[in-house]
């Protein structure tokens, strides 16, 4: 986007209201995220957040889409982040504002004077500004892309961490009822092993079995916790906020996969990434061109002062009374012509167009792979839902009418029905993979690159490319 040019006046006297305000800056970058934000947070002053829309999505049980509301709202390092656009504000502020006058007073008898005033103004300087403020507009332009970029992988890490609490919670609760079967192959074992119908070894191999079902749900239990955790941090979510609840499980698994037929083009049409670099090159270009117009314009001064008192003039000081006169003042460019200034930002422009060439590769492969792992991920999760975990229950429904016709064991049925609940773990996780992935290519064609492959566990701050990120 083009920022809107203003009068030069304007960035000179800082008017109030004439240059867009914190406000205008994170509405531009609600737009290019497409998502809602507290637009009227950033009216108060740092630290002071409107906790209503936090509390009220708090009050009923979470999904993910609440979730990344919330995180969207309450996140303090996006929070900051937006904050930090009043940086290249400020800065397109200060490259567009005129020089200061100079004034000075001066007592000078030796040249039959009693006062001297002179006023100097730098005309080069007066000149240049429109230039250098133009030249900086681009890096408010490429500030904002930045911030949306952070708000899209916001999005994605509050959602992947919502998938991964939801199924450590699923995966728990399977794990919980597989240990109540080892507990019972365990006794079972036992009483058969005490009354002589079982071997010694194969009740302390069931015993084994359920003391290792027992660390199994314990690391589950933590993990839960962490998913927790983690989700807090991305949510900003402390003290009483930490007791909300998930609104059931996972999703499931839709039967079809609709994948764009152009997903790279739209990918690269949407990428924040690549619009970022594309703004910071024009600035580039921007700033070599007004170093070039610096290195050819003279240093010109004028000045205007006064003297009271006239040397020609008998009487002696301060006869003639007060005199007008002006000058001007030209250095010529005939050594710093600020060859170096420009051959530098010449070739950090190079450096960035390979860049932005690389990235648009890199950007096509990541889609594509993107895009195999969610046709993987859905694969496998519908062939648990649609073949394996069916295939287990019927194993289960024979071993037990086995059992009733006295044609196998109790173990046997325990086993059966262990290796349909360690079904159900894999299956929820061939879910989260799946929803993870989804949301990983939905962020790519959204316009951001982000993490696909695992759930974030520590993540306080959201994941972002910041490889096309240059100094100024």
């Amino acid at each position: 986007m083009r920022i809107e040019r203003r009068p030069l006046w304007c960035a000179a006297l800082a008017l109030a209201g004439c240059a867009p305000t914190l406000r205008d800056d994170v509405s531009r970058v609600q737009e290019l995220a497409r998502v809602s934000l507290a637009l009227d947070d950033f009216d108060r002053e740092p630290g002071v957040a409107s906790a209503d829309p936090v509390r009220a999505a708090l009050a009923a049980p979470l999904d993910a889409d609440a979730a990344v509301r919330i995180a969207l709202l309450n996140n303090r390092a996006l929070r900051a982040e937006l904050r930090e656009l009043g940086v290249a504000r400020g800065r397109l502020v200060q490259a567009g504002l005129l020089p200061n006058p100079r004034v000075g007073v001066e007592l000078l008898p030796e040249r039959n004077t009693a006062v001297e005033l002179r006023v100097e103004y730098d005309l080069r300087g007066l000149l240049l500004a429109p230039i250098a403020s133009r030249a900086a507009e681009s890096e408010v332009t490429a500030a904002r892309l930045d911030a949306a970029a952070a708000v899209v992988s916001l999005g994605f890490e509050a959602r992947a961490a919502f998938y991964a609490m939801q199924a450590a919670e699923q995966r728990l609760a399977v794990a919980q009822r597989a240990l109540d079967a080892w507990a019972a192959g365990r006794d079972f074992a036992r009483a058969l092993s005490a009354a002589g119908n079982l071997p010694p070894l194969d009740a302390t191999t069931q015993d084994a079995a359920y003391q290792e079902a027992r660390v199994e749900v314990a690391e589950l239990e933590l993990e839960v916790l962490d998913r927790r955790e983690a989700l807090h941090r991305l949510l900003g979510l402390h003290g009483d906020e930490t007791r909300w609840t998930a609104r059931g499980a996972l999703a499931p698994i839709p039967e079809a996969l609709t994948i764009p037929e152009r997903a790279e083009s739209q990918a690269l049409r949407a990428s924040l990434g690549v619009a970022v670099m594309r703004a910071r090159g024009e600035g580039l270009a921007r700033r070599a061109g007004a170093a070039r117009v610096a290195g050819l314009v003279p240093e010109l001064s004028a000045d205007l002062h006064v003297l009271a008192g006239d040397p020609t003039q008998s009487g002696g000081v301060g006869a003639g009374g007060w005199n007008l006169g002006a000058g001007v003042t030209l250095g010529l460019p005939l050594f710093d012509r600020q060859q170096g200034r420009v051959r530098e930002l010449a070739a950090e422009f190079d450096g960035l167009m390979e860049r932005y060439v690389g990235l648009a590769i890199d950007l096509r492969s990541e889609v594509r792979e993107a895009r195999n792992r969610l046709a993987s991920t859905h694969a496998r999760a519908r062939q648990y839902d649609a073949v394996i975990l069916p295939a287990r229950a019927q194993v289960l429904e024979q071993t037990v009418l086995q059992y009733n016709a006295m044609q196998t064991g109790v173990l046997q049925l325990l086993e059966a029905r262990r290796a349909q609940l360690q079904s159900e773990l894999a299956a929820v996780e061939a879910r989260r993979a799946y929803w993870t992935a989804a949301a990983a290519f939905e962020a790519l064609l959204a316009g951001a690159r982000v993490r696909g492959r695992e759930a974030p566990r520590d993540a306080a701050r959201p994941a972002r490319d910041t490889s096309s990120k240059r100094g100024s």
